[in-house]
């Protein structure tokens, strides 16, 4: 049974460190780690470092600054990071965030004190996934248009 139970383990590590830090096999049968380009760093980060600003940002005074920043962050998600697989959940999910958004704004605005902080960081998020949103959304119709 404990052997049973450790194999089970073992793989189930190995399928996890796979998912982690992927693979390609060469011709020869041996293994090289998947290398990122920098231009998917770029998209890596700019979706990190969006995140993370429009969530702070809804804490503070917003200026065209900080919403000039997040339009062009998310312009950047949308061009690098999300590829063809990942189009349409990554559209489904925007689309049911934006709902969700627009339906929260009024429910959070009720709440006291925290309430309209936590509506600003709704709107934030909004404005850096947009933008996201809208490039994924055109590369799609491209890509159905020149099927």
């Amino acid at each position: 049974m404990e052997t049973n139970l450790s194999q089970y383990l073992e793989v189930i590590i190995k399928i996890y460190i796979g998912k982690m830090f992927p693979q390609k096999k060469l011709k020869g049968g041996k293994i090289m780690e998947k290398k990122h380009t920098i231009v998917q760093k770029l998209g890596t980060w700019s979706f990190i470092v969006g995140i993370v600003i429009a969530m702070a940002a809804g804490f503070w005074d917003l200026n065209a600054l900080i919403v000039s920043v997040l339009i062009v962050l998310g312009l950047v998600v949308g061009f690098l990071n999300v590829t063809g697989e990942e189009t349409t959940p990554f559209l489904l999910a925007t689309v049911s965030l934006v709902i969700v958004a627009a339906v929260g704004q009024g429910v959070l605005g009720q709440v006291e004190v925290i309430g309209p902080k936590l509506q600003q960081v709704l709107v934030t998020f909004i404005t850096f996934i947009i933008p996201a949103t809208i490039i994924v959304a055109c590369k799609a119709i491209y890509s159905l248009a020149a099927d």
